[in-house]
């Protein structure tokens, strides 16, 4: 039967291209197995290792561990009615950083969630997945997030290492001048608690740093596309005095004249502020 290695063969293409489609938007398949339920595809796509961090399960390594996360995961989201936009995207090399916001209506309320889903690859057999977000909207409370990745060395450039520079100083005027006239910062708990323009940065800042200091935090890594940096960290101190160590990320968006547009921040911390 002549045709049957033809045959074979169009499988196997099919198989590749398939497989390069879900290794191309990994977070795609990831979120896709979370509202499944079903952890298989991840598990084909990715037959190394699939090592997810997660704010509430901890590090998911075996594919045991992740079945059940992707399980509880889909009850969570039917519970609460949820569905999940794509805010953002940013992606260099083999890592991939998008931002969502989760629509939740649930107990009696409705919230829209911001996460974000790191995904970097290693190699075509294995990933991680790194998930930031705050859990108030899940059970009223913050959770302290321990650190995920270790300080890294790195020196940020442009508006985005001013920003930071600021921040480390408690300098509530610089801060505000590294943003567009019509920039806004987003906290981490709901995707409406922004603060736009600069009077309502120059409010937001000064509450931030009325406990007298600034905000450090280590720079553990970047995925900077050149329009979005992603930048992934751990707090140390808040306001002249040591905080748990705490892991973060957040995404600064570059506007056509070089000024912030966006910050939008992904974390658990508990600010010690009013």
């Amino acid at each position: 039967m002549p045709w049957f290695p033809d045959f074979v063969n169009a499988a196997e293409l099919a198989r590749r291209a398939d497989g390069s489609a879900g290794r191309a938007d990994p977070v795609g398949r990831y979120l896709t197995a979370l509202n499944d339920g079903d952890a298989r595809g991840l598990e084909k796509l990715w037959p190394g290792n699939v090592v997810v961090h997660d704010p509430r399960a901890g590090e998911i390594r075996s594919h045991r561990q992740l079945r059940r996360l992707v399980r509880q995961t889909r009850s969570w989201l039917a519970d609460h009615d949820a569905h999940i936009e794509t805010v953002a995207a940013t992606c260099v090399g083999a890592r991939a950083v998008v931002e969502l916001v989760a629509h939740l209506d649930g107990d009696g309320r409705a919230s829209t969630w911001p996460v974000a889903v790191v995904a970097e690859s290693h190699g075509e057999t294995s990933i991680d997945f790194r998930t930031y977000c705050s859990q108030v909207p899940i059970d009223g409370r913050h959770h302290l997030r321990p650190p995920i990745l270790p300080p890294g060395d790195f020196r940020l450039g442009d508006v985005v290492g001013r920003y930071q520079a600021a921040m480390e100083a408690g300098d509530a005027e610089e801060a505000v001048s590294t943003f567009a006239s019509d920039g806004y910062v987003r906290e981490p708990v709901d995707a409406s608690d922004t603060h736009r323009g600069a009077g309502e940065l120059r409010s937001y800042f000064t509450r931030c740093f009325s406990t007298g200091g600034g905000i450090s935090a280590q720079v553990c890594e970047v995925t900077d596309d050149g329009v979005s940096s992603a930048v992934e960290y751990n707090c140390v101190r808040w306001g002249g005095r040591d905080v748990p160590v705490q892991a973060g990320l957040a995404v600064y968006e570059r506007g056509p004249d070089g000024l912030l547009a966006a910050a939008r921040v992904y974390d658990d911390i508990e600010a010690p502020v009013a």
